[in-house]
């Protein structure tokens, strides 16, 4: 692998809302679903399909901090505070691609909330101990499982990789445009893209698959206004089989506690 003695764990992010504003973190508990809180919540239309920036840009803008008790979710001057842990004795089932989820449901004050600013219906939803998504057969270990995310629990991209992309454009991007939850520090391109398992921290990943790119990351995630780049760039030199590649989706194995600053070492004999 290239320069695998150089890699180090740079930013750590969650999206504790499905396609929501994400938060940047120093350590978090990597565990088989994903990183602590991340995805663990999304917004469903009346019909329980999930909503995402793909059709809907404007969730860009609904920015997320925390604070003791909870999330705080702003949406240009208002705002709405989150519990850490949503309990419910109503369930509901919502769809997330292809997968069906009973998921518990968040009460009404935060359905109206969210209904108010997106000009439709919303319903909240999380994730509880009843909630079974797994992870695609082809791709799992252990019958692992997976959060809101689209497929996967993890997704890594290096410094290097978004490096040589802006290098191609004529205004760069930031790296909040792929919504990775692992950045890590590489001088040259698409190191992770030779990855297999390996450690961070306490925690073990593997690499799984390429992760294929949407309109999502031509979304400026400030301001929800989209343009089209990255994605036209990308697609003279990252496309394989009519898919845009660029990040690669990881599961967890072992779970742990990562921090930035964390090595990235390779595993070359692992038994579970």
């Amino acid at each position: 692998m290239r320069n695998s003695m150089n890699i180090r764990l740079e930013e750590i992010y969650i999206y504790p809302i499905k396609s929501m504003g994400g938060i940047s973190l120093q350590e978090s508990k990597a565990l088989i679903r994903g990183f602590k809180f991340d995805r663990r919540m999304m917004l469903t239309n009346g019909e329980g399909r999930f909503l995402s920036q793909r059709k809907i840009p404007a969730l860009a803008r609904f920015k997320l901090s925390t604070d003791e008790d909870g999330f705080i979710v702003q949406y240009d001057n208002d705002r709405i505070h989150i519990p850490f842990k949503l309990s419910s004795e109503k369930y509901r089932k919502v769809t997330v691609w292809d997968d069906q989820v009973t998921a518990p449901a968040a009460d009404n004050y935060y359905n109206r909330w969210f209904s108010e600013h997106l000009d439709q219906e919303c319903h909240l939803v999380f994730m509880d101990k009843v909630s079974n998504r797994p992870v695609d057969r082809k791709y799992a270990v252990s019958n692992e499982q997976v959060s809101y995310a689209d497929g996967f629990p993890y997704l890594i991209i290096s410094t290097g990789s978004l490096a040589d992309l802006n290098q191609r454009l004529e205004i760069p991007v930031p790296m909040d445009r792929f919504r990775p939850n692992i950045v890590v520090s590489t001088e040259t391109p698409f190191t992770e893209d030779d990855l297999d398992i390996f450690h961070l921290g306490e925690a073990i990943f593997k690499r799984v698959k390429p992760c294929s790119r949407c309109i999502i990351t031509t979304t400026d995630q400030l301001t929800g206004k989209r343009s089209k780049e990255p994605l036209k760039t990308l697609s003279e030199y990252r496309k394989i089989d009519q898919k845009v590649l660029f990040g690669q989706n990881l599961i967890c194995l072992r779970e742990g506690v990562v921090k930035t600053g964390d090595n990235l070492i390779p595993v070359s004999n692992y038994n579970s």
